[in-house]
């Protein structure tokens, strides 16, 4: 199913002069897809700052809407010798 994501543009993100801007809308639409940073091009200033553009767009959105995130509960488990 392909879906339509919003561009930065679109939603009143500006882009700072010194990032390269298809770097940076890469990023953001890499962050609305749900990606992750795991490759070495990922890891350059305009993609990562796209990228927490993207993600905090996702969590207003998602607030604006009343969808609540809580925090990830692991379980641990220890076993201690007596």
């Amino acid at each position: 199913m392909q879906y339509s994501y919003p561009k930065p543009q679109d939603v009143n993100i500006r882009i700072p002069r010194h990032l390269i801007k298809e770097r940076f809308n890469a990023g953001f639409q890499h962050a609305l897809q749900g990606g992750q940073l795991n490759k070495i091009e990922q890891l350059r200033l305009s993609f990562r700052e796209g990228y927490r553009a993207g993600k905090l767009y996702l969590h207003e959105l998602r607030r604006s809407r009343g969808i609540l995130t809580f925090p990830v509960q692991g379980k641990l488990k220890i076993k201690t010798a007596v």
